[in-house]
C-alpha cells in the first residue's frame, strides 16, 4: 500500500491515514460507525480532544492549499482529488461545507456527480469524469463520483452484471493513469450505521427547516441497505490499491468524520510538501522600480 506517513503534527499519535486504510482481509462488518480511530475509546474529554485538533489543522490546511496552488504557478504539476462516498445522510455535505470549505475557493473544484444524463450514458461511464479531474495545484473533490457505476448500478441492476464487474479493473486502471500524472487521490468512504441514518432521516422530518434536504427516495435506497454494503465491501476491497487506496471514515459522530477527513487531507499534503514558486523577475530591480514610482 501506500507508504507511511509521519504522525501528525497537530496531537494524534496515530496518522488517520494509518488507522482508516482500506487493507488486505479488510471487512466493513468490522468496522463500528461510532468509532474514533486515531483518537483512541477514552470516554468524556474525546470530542473536546477532536475539536482542538481540528481547530488547530484548519490554518495549516489552508496554508498547504495556497502552497500547493502557488507551486503550480512556478510548473508545479501535484494536485489532490479528494473522492467522498457514501450512504444518504453519511455526511456528504457537512464534509464539503466544514472542511473543505476551509481552504481558498479558487483553488477548489467540486463536483457532485448525479445520475447520469441521457448524453452521458451514451458514453462509458468514465467519459463524464476524466473532464472533472483536477489541473495542477487545484484540489478536486468528486461528491459522489465514477464509485455509483458499481454501487447503484450493482445493487439496482442498472447494467448487466458482467458490465459493473468489468468495471472495477477499469477504475483501478484509470486511477493508475490519473495518479501516474501527477494526482494524489484520496478516496473516502463515509461509514454510517443504519440505526443513525433512520434518526438522521428522522430529523428531517421533523423539521420545516430540513424538509429541503428529505428525499423520499432515501427511504427506497434504505430498503437496499444490505445489498449496498455487500456492493461497498467489494468496491473497497477490490479498488484500494497503492496508488489509490480507500480511508473508511467511521461517520456516525459527524465531528469525528469531519475531523478525519480533514487530517486526511492534511497528512496527503504534507506528504506532498508544496513549496512556494520562486520568483521569474528581478526582485532587487522590483523593489527599485517601486520605490522611484
Amino acid at each position: 500500500m501506500m507508504t507511511r506517513m509521519a504522525p501528525s503534527s497537530t496531537g494524534s499519535a496515530t496518522p488517520f491515514t494509518d488507522a482508516l486504510m482500506v487493507r488486505e482481509g479488510f471487512a466493513l462488518a468490522h468496522v463500528d460507525p461510532r468509532s474514533t480511530p486515531a483518537l483512541g475509546g477514552k470516554k468524556g474529554g474525546i470530542k473536546k480532544d477532536g475539536e482542538k485538533l481540528m481547530a488547530a489543522g484548519a490554518d495549516e490546511l489552508s496554508s498547504l492549499q495556497e502552497r500547493l496552488y502557488a507551486q503550480a504557478k512556478g510548473g508545479g504539476q501535484e494536485r489532490l482529488l479528494l473522492v467522498v462516498q457514501g450512504m444518504d445522510t453519511s455526511g456528504k455535505g457537512g464534509i464539503m461545507r466544514h472542511v473543505v470549505g476551509l481552504v481558498d475557493p479558487q483553488g477548489v473544484s467540486i463536483t457532485a456527480f448525479k445520475a447520469p444524463t441521457t448524453v452521458e450514458r451514451r458514453h462509458p461511464f468514465l467519459w463524464r469524469i476524466r473532464p472533472r479531474l483536477p489541473g495542477p495545484g487545484m484540489i478536486g473533490v468528486f461528491d459522489r463520483s465514477h464509485y455509483e457505476d458499481v454501487l447503484i448500478a450493482r445493487v439496482r441492476n442498472l447494467v448487466p452484471s458482467s458490465t459493473w464487474a468489468r468495471r472495477y479493473g477499469q477504475i483501478n486502471t484509470f486511477e493508475k493513469t490519473t495518479a501516474a500524472g501527477g494526482t494524489t487521490i484520496v478516496k473516502v468512504m463515509l461509514h454510517i450505521s443504519k440505526k443513525e441514518q433512520g434518526e438522521r432521516l428522522a430529523e428531517r422530518l421533523d423539521r420545516p427547516d430540513k424538509y429541503w434536504k428529505y428525499n423520499p427516495g432515501d427511504v427506497d435506497e434504505r430498503a437496499l441497505w444490505d445489498d449496498y454494503q455487500v456492493a461497498y465491501e467489494a468496491a473497497l476491497t477490490r479498488t484500494s490499491t497503492a496508488h489509490a487506496p480507500w480511508f473508511v471514515v467511521p461517520a456516525d459522530r459527524k465531528w469525528y468524520a469531519r475531523l478525519a477527513v480533514q487530517q486526511l487531507l492534511l497528512e496527503h499534503l504534507r506528504a506532498l510538501d508544496p513549496q512556494w514558486p520562486p520568483a521569474d523577475f528581478d526582485v532587487e530591480a522590483e523593489k527599485k522600480r517601486l520605490a522611484e514610482s
